[in-house]
């Protein structure tokens, strides 16, 4: 007889462990165990007998599931959360039974002993230690899966580079109440004025210049798009996240809230280029509109135009034709600085050191191609600004190269975005509160699309002493941007704002989730810890302050008080006490 043979299949798997196992153990080892052997007898073991879920194995403060059907896997997840809170209700804080969560669908391979193991079981188990204490993490394959079937709402998370995977898996995160931390929601109202989405285009080619080159015809539509007033368009950063996947049109209108979809493809042969487009209603999935272009490369920017203006005459009124008209960007510069201008501009959407740092030379070739070219200028002068705030450039520098840089580009061209946002930064080195708001809100009103622009007035209010303004402006942002690479710096502007409003159960959360998302920034772990100080959670104070000694091993209170964007006094006070009772020097 054939010996037995290990089985591949798709499979949802649950990994679930407790929080702060060893501190329990460490503080009562008997009533720890005891009380989970309760928790496990009460809760878990009828809700995975009545979803079905059969038990791979279990660890000493967790457990593997594997179930035949996704959404058993969440309903039960969902119903573990709930039910353990429940059980623990009247326990001390200090003392509770709280579970983290993961479910994945995907790939496993089954031993004849029962034992699974494969990329399916990984995913599950890195999503369990990204989940937050109490709640749950799903992968993106999960929740494409789950099509409403659950009475639940999620978050999405963004995507999310784990350990020993090949490539980043979109995370979402089940509502189990509402108190968790805001993200943008799959259920999106449709605006009041025409929406629209604009799909990467695709390359017909395996070379890869080629695809940057329809990365930055889909950058130049969707910018376009943007400065008219009268359309709600989706941010570039969250249309890139379906970049190279399958997409379904009706899915994508669904889960971003809006009414058209834009979709083409870039082919070039030589000197040539042919460009395809067309305009999909995603309700209907009906085709509205769709042309192709032909033309050689030098003409690629007289292309966009023409394709812009003929969404806005199949999709809008007669004014906005005329304000496309009166918007149309300046000539553009040559193809080499605008590929330039298209690399900095994707690197800077992973806002890292090492992306910052590959941006300046890009910038700077762009700018030695041609020294007029605003954006370029612009750029250089925000990132480096960014750059000096995260310790990573001199600041005196940074800002002598900032004004210098934001006055060529407004003069080479009075409605470029960056330069404003540039200025804004200036501005909050210097806490000068007049200027940090007019800069930015010139920034919105030239782009009122910008995401980004929409979360640094946030910023701006926040650092002014205005959480209540600052909140909308955020929540804005996210509407604009719901798949976004800024996520975690929306979160993170949510902290500021909380903190400055006193709210600092809310501040504490958004730098968590901040800090998840950005994990090499400071800031977030800097809210972090004053929030904790200040709640006396001095658990989650000394995790934090330890994760930002890492990071900046010499910091200290009055460093951080002096370099402060907070304007009031006041906020810059409440600040070092926070780090105080947190416990720095």
């Amino acid at each position: 007889m054939a010996p037995a043979r290990a089985e591949r299949r798709l499979a949802a798997i649950l990994a679930a462990d407790v929080v702060g196992y060893s501190r329990l153990v460490e503080h009562d080892e008997a009533e720890t165990l005891s009380a989970l052997k309760i928790v496990r007898r009460e809760v878990i073991e009828p809700l995975l007998a009545e979803h079905q879920g059969r038990i791979v194995k279990l660890m000493g403060d967790g457990a593997l599931v594997e179930f035949g059907s996704i959404v058993d896997a969440v309903a039960c997840a969902v119903a573990i959360q709930k039910g353990v809170a429940a059980n623990q209700a009247d326990i001390p804080t200090e003392r509770r039974i709280i579970f983290r969560i993961g479910v994945n669908l995907g790939d496993v391979i089954h031993e004849v002993d029962g034992d699974l193991y494969g990329d399916g079981v990984n995913i599950a188990a890195r999503l369990q230690t990204l989940a937050d204490p109490g709640g749950i993490c799903i992968s993106g394959t999960a929740y494409d899966h789950l099509h409403g079937k659950l009475d639940c709402d999620y978050e999405y998370l963004g995507e999310r580079a784990l350990k020993n995977m090949e490539r980043p898996v979109r995370l979402y995160r089940p509502l189990l109440d509402g108190t968790t931390v805001r993200t943008a929601r799959s259920r999106l109202a449709l605006p009041d004025r025409p929406s629209i989405a604009v799909l990467p285009f695709n390359t017909m080619s395996a070379d890869p210049v080629q695809d940057l080159f329809s990365d930055g015809l889909t950058e130049d539509i969707t910018t376009a798009l943007s400065k008219l007033k009268g359309f709600f368009v989706i941010a570039r950063n969250t249309m890139f996240t379906y970049k190279g996947k399958p997409v379904d049109v009706r899915a994508v209108g669904r889960e971003l809230g809006i009414r058209y979809v834009l979709e083409g493809s870039v082919r070039t042969f030589g000197n040539r280029v042919r460009v395809t487009a067309q305009l999909v209603d995603a309700a209907s999935e009906a085709h509205l509109w769709a042309e192709r272009y032909d033309g050689d490369l030098g003409d690629i920017f007289a292309i966009q135009d023409e394709i812009t203006a003929s969404i806005v005459a199949r999709i809008g009124p007669e004014l906005l034709s005329a304000e496309h008209a009166r918007e149309s960007p300046k000539p553009h510069h040559g193809l080499d600085a605008w590929e330039c201008v298209v690399r900095a501009v994707f690197l800077c959407s992973q806002l890292s050191e090492e992306s910052s740092r590959k941006m300046l030379p890009l910038l700077d070739r762009a700018i030695g191609l041609a020294p007029d070219y605003a954006q370029a200028l612009a750029m250089k002068g925000w990132i480096t600004m960014w750059r000096a705030f995260q310790g990573w450039e001199d600041m005196g520098y940074a800002m002598t190269l900032a004004r210098d840089v934001v006055q060529q580009a407004i003069a080479a061209d009075d409605k470029e975005p960056w330069a404003y946002l540039a200025q804004t930064m200036t501005a909050y080195a210097t806490r000068d509160d007049p200027l940090a708001m007019a800069a930015v809100s010139q920034a919105v009103a030239i782009n009122p699309n910008s995401a980004f622009a929409h979360g640094q007035l946030g910023l701006a209010h926040a650092n002014g002493g205005r959480a209540a303004d600052a909140i909308p402006c955020i929540d804005y942002a996210l509407r604009l941007s719901p798949r976004e690479a800024f996520l975690g710096d929306f979160q993170f502007y949510y902290a500021m704002a909380y903190f400055q409003g006193a709210n600092y159960e809310l501040g504490l959360s958004y730098a968590r989730e901040a800090h998840r998302l950005r994990s090499g920034h400071p800031y977030p772990l800097i809210i972090g810890t004053v929030c904790a100080g200040l709640l006396g959670d001095q658990e989650a104070a000394t995790d934090l302050l330890g994760r930002l000694k890492l990071l900046v091993p010499d910091i200290s209170r009055n460093a951080v008080g002096a370099t402060s964007c907070f304007v009031r006094a006041e906020d810059r006070a409440r600040l070092i006490e926070g780090l105080a009772r947190a416990g720095l020097d």
